[in-house]
């Protein structure tokens, strides 16, 4: 009996050979010219009369040799995938995370989905914006945000004042000129706030996914090790198709 993981290897390559073949037929199929042909014989009037050869075009393809490569692929592949479907419900292993069992005989079809799952749950997490690393950061649970500590910066405002240029004497009076400079008016205090992930949050999650990840993938692994149930349903259901014939007793073997 072959392995599920031998089946799953075969199946590409069924199917590649199947659409290839489909591929080519359906267009030969369409056209008259190689499905149709002739054989001309020339009978001359009078027994002396000119003659000419025969004149012939063979038909190159039928519908019956069409069919006949077409049923034999889609009977492999048909095949195949019975078998590896019919397999996959009983192909089932332990997710063992920390040499403990996390997820007790899990269906191979779920440790697929699951070990997707996973990987698009890692490419989230990975794109999350961090806490900037250059503040000092504190959780406040009252708001569920992240907090800076606070820093003072001056607020100014812009104000003139006269300068005396020249002071007045006997013969002329005095010069000044106004002149603008910042006053400090008072101060600003900046508390930041943010809902970004801390980065040793985002490492540990990461760390977690990865684990259970690989614990998954381990256990598609060993569930793939079954021996597969070869089932021969291809012959069945192209024999009802193209025969009007149906079988009776099980598919599997």
């Amino acid at each position: 009996m072959p392995k599920l993981n031998a089946i799953l290897a075969v199946e590409k390559g069924r199917r590649t050979e199947l659409h290839t073949l489909i591929t080519s037929l359906h267009k030969s199929t369409q056209q008259p010219s190689l499905m149709t042909g002739h054989h001309k014989k020339f009978t001359p009037r009078r027994e002396d009369g000119e003659t000419f050869p025969d004149d012939s075009q063979v038909v190159q393809l039928t519908y019956e040799s069409a069919i006949k490569d077409i049923t034999g692929a889609l009977v492999s592949l048909l095949d195949t995938v019975a078998t590896k479907d019919w397999s996959n419900c009983q192909a089932r292993a332990d997710v063992v995370v920390d040499g403990k069992v996390f997820l007790p005989q899990v269906p191979v079809t779920y440790l697929l989905f699951l070990e997707k799952e996973l990987h698009d749950l890692q490419t989230f997490i990975e794109k999350m914006v961090e806490l900037d690393p250059a503040e000092r950061w504190s959780y406040d649970a009252g708001t569920g945000l992240h907090q800076s500590d606070p820093v003072q910066t001056q607020k100014t405002k812009k104000e003139q004042r006269p300068i005396v240029l020249y002071h007045a004497t006997e013969h002329h009076p005095a010069q000044t000129q106004l002149i603008t400079e910042d006053v400090v008016v008072g101060h600003w205090t900046t508390t930041k706030r943010s809902g970004a992930i801390p980065r040793p949050r985002k490492k540990a999650l990461l760390e977690r996914i990865t684990k259970l990840g690989e614990a998954v993938k381990f256990a598609r692994e060993r569930a793939n090790t079954i021996e597969a149930t070869e089932v021969g349903a291809g012959r069945r259901i192209l024999d009802f198709i193209f025969e009007g014939t149906q079988a009776e007793g099980p598919v599997t073997k």
